[in-house]
This record gives C-alpha cells, structure tokens and sequence, in this order.
C-alpha cells in the first residue's frame, strides 16, 4: 500500500521527525553494533537518553510486529537483531520500518481492518465505517465517513483496491486479480525474478516489500514447508536502504520543480540527527545546518553504496549532499520550467567529467594494467565494463593502457586502488606518488608484524 510513499500522500502525514530519528537511530545501531552506550548515542543524535531509550522501545515493538516468529530472547537487545539469520540481515532488521511506514497506530489499524474486509467481499463506505465502529481496538479513535472514504480514495489511487462498476452507493473490493491468475509455479518465478532483481537492483526498497507480498500470497496457496528461498544474498550496503526512505520525496520535488528545505549533518559532523526544538535543553545543540536548494539530480555510488543530492543554491551554486545527512525535509516554492532546465544544464556541464559528483577540475589520468594468469582476463573485463567513458590507448600481451579525463581524482582513486598490484598509475605525477606512499605505508605495517615473529 503506497510502497513508493515515505513522505506525504492522500493527506496522511508522516511522522517526519519520528521517521527521521528513526532512520538515524537504526543507521547507527546498523553501523557501530552496540559498540555505544547509550549515552553514547543520544549524544550522538543530539537527543536525550530518555527519547532514545523511547525509539529503541518502539522499534522493538515495531521488529516483534512484523516478525512474530522471532524468539521471544531476540527481543532482549535490538543490537542482537542486528545479527540474527545471517542471509536476512536486510530483511526484517532494515526494512521493517518502511512496512510499518511510520503512520500512526490507529491508522494503520483502520486500513489493515479495511483491507481485511474487502478480501472477499465488495463493501460500501457506510458498511466499513459500522466495520471499523464494531472491531477496531476500544482505545482506537474511531474514524468518521469522511476519513473512510478518504482512506478508500487513497487505496484506489495506488491501486490496492478497485472500485465496482454500478450506481452510488459504490462498493470496493481488493485489486488482486493479477495475482490470482497465476498458477502455483508462476508465482514461484514471479517471486525468483522479484527476489533477484530486489537483492541487486537500486533502489530495492519496492522490491522488497513487492517479494514480502508475494511470499504471503504463495503461503496461502502452497505447503510453506515444500517452499524455500531459492537464493540467499548477504547485503553489505545497509544505509543505502535506509536512504531510499528520502529518494521518492526527492523525485517528487525534481518532477514538480519544487525547492526544499531540510537540516544537513555533513558526514564529518560529530552528530547525525537533531531533535525539534520543543526542549530548552537542546534548543542549541543542534549542529546541522538549514539549506534551501532547488533538488535537480540524485546519484547512486555503486562502489561505497551512497547516494547523493545535486541541487542548485541562490547563494553558493551547485552544491552536493549526502543523502544519509537529510532530515526534516519540507518542499518550498516551485520555479518555472525554463528556470529548472537552465540549472540543469549548467549542472550536467559541471559533472560532464565525473567519475561520480566531483566538480573540481578536469585531469587526465593514465593507467597500466597487467593482464592475470589464465585464460580468463578479469582484469580487462572489469575495466571495459566500470571504466565509463575512458578508452584503452594500447595493449600487448603482458598489458594495455587506460586513459580517462575526469573532474579531480578523488573519486576515481579507490577504484584504481582497488586493483591491488595489477594497476600502475602512470600519470599525473602527483597521483602516482600519492599510490607510492600509500603503497610504502601498507608494506611498512606487514614488515612491523614479520619483525615481531
């Protein structure tokens, strides 16, 4: 249900500063796995102990929801989470927060209720509201006609459900006819197709919650014990899940043409969140700073799994975010087409030579790569295929050549590095001293250990 949605649609309005928090909090336990105290963290998100210890309660409940087959001694420390069933590291612990898509509870009580009734039946706005009068939980607000038919309007517009042809009062029921075609074997690889291309497509967060349906669906029609996950993926990448919470607001605001604001934590900031300032004790702590850009690219990094934010500043120009440091993002006024298009244009000018987003000034770099042993050569393969737009000048049979002309050398750097002995910059000059005291310092710590033995 609104699998694209981590922002605002149909009136229903996200939880922005909790979902943020939220997101940092877990990044964090992702990255550092109960390395901090809690101390540590909250003065880390700029937050107090007790909120801290708040989000940790409520992500525990929102794990023990929508994992209910998790032993109950899982439950104790979230950290231990983080580390249970290997090959699903990346399912629930990264993604059960966009399936609780952070709506409130009552909310997601009602459109659960909804969604369950209609499974069978077509039924009218009058007859789900007695529904929601007569099985919603005691201490759930009850909802009025207005925000059932609301609630109904959303569902079709992302076609959970459709609407049956006839006179008013209309009745619903849900869109699942696609589904139901399929025989058993199809579903089957349906969801092989869905599990593959959600493990190494970007971005994967549809994916996955697509190949969470479909797993549901097949349980109902198959002997879950007959069925297994045919391939099993250990993803590395966890914060580039956690950052695709942000991509669809950025695509709607780059469609529509529409500045935004937002709080930025650089990644050399010493804090990572911000709390709204509702309390005097950390009205000041905030170290982020307040940006009004208008959004014109988002760019994925392959090689350290990031994504980041190209915009356009009044003040300062083109400028580049990391999408892990957006919070409390707000859209603004909206600008003209031919103002869109200009900014764009000159942005695509400044990152016509990026090895990924750097805007520094253009060099040309030269490489030798040795070809491997074996009849296989990897080496040049992996060139021609992540090489972009640089060419191979010469080759014999020990070597060949790459040049390439790029913005600065920062970004291309780890790739170069990346191969080990088999790659020898040749030029510019300073890059391949850079690689040579590189290479000095990493030869020096093994000589220190076979000294030591």
């Amino acid at each position: 249900m609104g699998v694209g949605n981590f922002g605002k649609k149909r009136g229903i309005q996200v939880a922005r500063e909790s979902f943020d928090k939220e997101i940092q909090i877990l990044r964090m336990l992702v990255l550092a796995s109960g390395a901090y105290t809690r101390q540590q963290f909250a003065e880390r998100l700029g937050i107090s102990v007790h909120t801290f210890d708040k989000t940790i309660k409520r992500l525990k409940d929102i794990i023990l929801t929508m994992d209910k087959e998790l032993p109950e001694t899982q439950g104790s420390e979230i950290t231990n989470l983080l580390r249970y069933n290997y090959y699903e590291s990346s399912d629930p612990i990264l993604l059960f927060l966009f399936r609780a898509k952070s709506l409130k509870e009552s909310e997601s009580n009602r459109l659960s209720l909804i969604l369950a009734s209609i499974q069978e039946d077509a039924l009218t706005a009058g007859e789900l509201l007695d529904l929601c009068y007569r099985k919603l939980p005691a201490d759930s607000p009850l909802p009025d006609e207005k925000t059932i038919r609301s609630d109904l309007k959303y569902l079709e517009e992302v076609g959970v459900i459709r609407r049956d042809a006839g006179k008013r009062p209309f009745r619903y029921r849900i869109h699942n006819d696609f589904l139901t075609q399929f025989t058993d074997e199809e579903l089957l690889d349906l969801y092989d197709f869905v599990d593959v291309m959600a493990n190494t497509q970007v971005p994967s967060v549809q994916g996955y919650l697509l190949r969470e349906s479909l797993k549901k669906i097949i349980a109902q029609k198959s002997d879950m014990e007959s069925f297994t996950d045919r391939l099993l993926y250990k993803y590395h990448y966890d914060s580039r899940i956690l950052d695709e919470a942000h991509l669809y607001t950025l695509f709607e605001s780059i469609r529509r043409r529409r500045k935004i604001r937002f709080l930025y934590f650089s990644p050399k900031s010493r804090k990572s969140y911000a709390a709204q300032k509702t309390n005097p004790l950390f009205a000041n702590a905030a170290t982020g700073r307040q940006e009004l850009i208008l959004p014109l690219k988002v760019i994925y990094d392959h090689q350290y799994g990031r994504w980041y934010l190209l915009g356009d500043s009044r003040r300062q120009g083109i400028m580049k975010f990391r999408v892990e440091g957006l919070t409390q993002i707000e859209e603004d006024d909206a600008v003209s087409e031919d103002h869109f298009a200009r900014k764009l244009e000159k942005l695509e000018k400044q990152i016509s030579y990026s090895w990924l987003v750097d805007t520094g000034r253009q060099i040309k770099i030269k490489a030798r790569f040795y070809h491997p042993e074996g009849s296989v050569n990897f080496i040049k393969e992996r060139v021609l295929l992540q090489g972009q737009w640089g060419e191979i000048t010469e080759e014999n049979e020990d070597w060949f050549l790459y040049e390439i002309i790029v913005n600065g050398t920062t970004e291309i750097k780890p790739w170069l590095r990346s191969f080990g002995s088999s790659c020898e910059v040749l030029a510019p000059a300073f890059l391949r001293r850079e690689f040579i005291e590189e290479w000095k310092e990493i030869q020096s710590y093994y000589e220190s250990v076979r000294e030591n033995q």
